[in-house]
């Protein structure tokens, strides 16, 4: 099992950059897939981002290729969200969630039993 916290959100002008980070506790971080996803106002919670166990494989939704980077350190038990270029479309609450290596990867989000509490991005026009 393992517990994650989300941070780093904030409002940030279109064009500007954020960094989320997402914490997990306990010492089995590397057996885990992470995953950001992101739920803006009134629509589905979608992918957004994916990394394999050892940063092997990224994964990155269309809408936001080329423009964000997912990363993880597995010593410091944390992954991470580089968002630049951001737009008024990306504001949202950003999720991130875990599932075992040993399960394919998947950008459905009912395939995710960890998820961080979320953490507020708005980007303003």
């Amino acid at each position: 099992q393992v517990q994650l916290v989300d941070s780093g959100g904030g409002l940030v002008q279109a064009g500007g950059s954020l960094r989320l980070s997402c914490a997990a506790s306990g010492r089995t971080f590397s057996r885990y897939t992470m995953v950001w996803f992101r739920q803006a106002p009134g629509k589905e919670r979608e992918f957004v981002a994916a990394i394999t166990w050892n940063s092997g494989s990224t994964y990155y939704a269309d809408s936001v290729k080329g423009r964000f980077t997912i990363s993880r350190d597995n010593a410091k038990n944390t992954v991470y969200l580089q968002m630049n270029s951001l737009k008024p479309e990306d504001t949202a609450i950003y999720y991130c969630a875990a599932r075992p290596r040993s399960l394919p990867y998947s950008r459905d989000k009912n395939a995710y039993d960890y998820w961080g509490q979320g953490t507020q991005v708005t980007v303003s026009s």
